[in-house]
């Protein structure tokens, strides 16, 4: 359990700015606050890894850009439509940026990094791409096909619930892989 909870630390450094957004949106149902807030939280994040000597990479930016472009055009328009639509701009950006060959190679656990193919993780990374676009597909057709409760029905499950379970699939998957390689006595395949 503490591996998979140490899985978890880098992704929701990336997502941190984006994280903080919904919190507080959720809690307050104040898009202004949630907005300022996310903003406020991303620079601070972007100063202290400043300050460390460390680099934002390349899916903190993306969190970052989203919060302050998505966040700030719902403040401007305040139109519905454009709220139900937002998670598709955001799916689709997200999705693009998974497109980056081995941007998940960062995430690997320590115990894994020896166990595991570069190969097996850029594959993995371009699932979630998918993943996130027919995420993005989906919330588009639910936001400007259907009703709106069929929207809130598809969106209050469906967003959390596939990325979960491709988590658990990918968690599950790369444990049986590196157990099996660690059994059989198989040297790591080296990285590309």
């Amino acid at each position: 359990m503490l591996n998979l909870l140490k899985t978890f630390r880098p992704i929701a450094a990336d997502f941190l700015s984006t994280i903080i957004f919904i919190v507080v949106i959720e809690f307050t149902h104040n898009v202004v606050l949630a907005t300022s807030v996310g903003i406020a939280s991303g620079f601070a994040q972007f100063l202290w890894y400043k300050l460390r000597g460390k680099n934002f990479a390349l899916m903190q930016w993306a969190s970052f850009i989203l919060v302050i472009v998505l966040g700030g055009a719902t403040i401007y328009t305040q139109d519905g439509r454009f709220m139900e639509i937002k998670p598709s701009i955001a799916g689709f950006a997200i999705a693009c940026v998974m497109l980056q060959r081995g941007w998940q190679l960062r995430y690997i656990p320590e115990v894994a990094k020896g166990h595991l193919s570069e190969g097996f993780m850029v594959a993995w990374g371009y699932a979630w791409s998918a993943l996130y676009f027919a995420l993005a597909g989906a919330n588009l057709y639910f936001a400007l096909r259907m009703p709106q409760q069929a929207w809130i029905t598809f969106t209050a499950f469906v967003p959390t619930a596939a990325p979960l379970t491709l988590f658990a699939i990918q968690y599950v998957s790369m444990r049986a892989a590196v157990i099996r390689k660690v059994r059989s006595g198989a040297a790591a395949v080296p990285a590309e």
